[in-house]
Parts: structure tokens; C-alpha cells; sequence
């Protein structure tokens, strides 16, 4: 097996874990909203505040704006989830769509929640490790590859 393929197949991997924790956290998410427990999904996301100071009576709008993101996390989570199949194969269009979906819905958790020391360093920071990582090895395994449709 070519080296190529090893990172698409690494790439792929790190996908689904990241896409499968995001699902989970969009479902949790939503959840709270739902069950009209928005300080429990906002306690969720933001795991490094005292949940005490987040413990009150939200307006339903920000509910709906927090159900919002948790649907964001869950429709990110499945396309980047699915996406990893097509990696697997070496799919320069499915690297590209994971990359873009997931590199930048990180890009934005890392400037706004973990700059901020909102978030614990597990899971949250170690999912943008894991999703830069995905990245990386593939554009790499993309860029090297004589092949780009799918890997040898």
C-alpha cells in the first residue's frame, strides 16, 4: 500500500471520529433547546465556565439561536462524516468538502471559544487538532498524489 494511500485512509478516519462527535454534539445541543434546558446546552459548549454563572432563565430567542448552532454542529458533523468515505478513495472533491466544511467551522470555534478559554482542552481543542490534521494529511496525500481522483 503507497503512502499516498495510508494518509487518505488516515485522513478518512480522523474524519469520521470528528464528524461523529460533532453529530452527537449537535444532537445534545438541540436537545437542551428542545426540552427548554437552554443552560444545559449552553453549560455543553461552553465546558470551562463555572456552570453556575450559566445556570438562568434564557430568552426563547437565544434558545433558538443556540438551537440553531446545534443544528450547524450536526448537518457539519454528517457532511464531514460522509465526506470521509469518499477520502478513503482518495476523492479530491470530498477533501475539499470536509476540509471547507470542517477547517472552517473549527477556524471559528478555535478564534471564539477557544481563545476565549471557554472550552476544556478535551474534546473540544483536541477535535481542532484532529480536523487540522485531517487537513493536512490529506492535501498532502492530495497534492503528491499523480492521481488525484483516487488513490493508488
Amino acid at each position: 500500500m503507497k503512502i499516498i494511500s495510508v494518509l487518505f485512509k488516515i485522513s478518512s478516519i480522523l474524519w469520521i471520529i470528528w464528524g461523529l462527535v460533532h453529530v452527537l454534539a449537535g444532537i445534545m445541543t438541540m436537545k437542551g433547546v428542545l426540552t427548554d434546558d437552554i443552560s444545559a446546552s449552553i453549560i455543553g459548549i461552553a465546558d470551562a465556565v463555572d456552570p453556575s454563572i450559566l445556570q438562568m432563565d434564557y430568552p426563547k430567542a437565544a434558545g433558538a439561536v443556540i438551537g440553531q448552532h446545534g443544528f450547524n454542529l450536526f448537518w457539519i458533523g454528517l457532511v464531514t462524516f460522509l465526506a470521509a468515505f469518499y477520502i478513503w478513495k482518495g476523492n479530491k472533491n470530498a477533501v475539499f468538502l470536509a476540509a471547507i466544511t470542517g477547517g472552517l467551522a473549527d477556524l471559528g470555534y478555535f478564534i471564539f471559544m477557544d481563545l476565549g478559554n471557554y472550552v476544556k482542552f478535551f474534546p473540544g481543542t483536541v477535535m481542532t487538532i484532529v480536523s487540522s490534521l485531517a487537513i493536512i494529511t490529506s492535501f498532502y496525500a492530495l497534492f503528491k498524489n499523480k492521481k488525484p481522483d483516487r488513490a493508488e
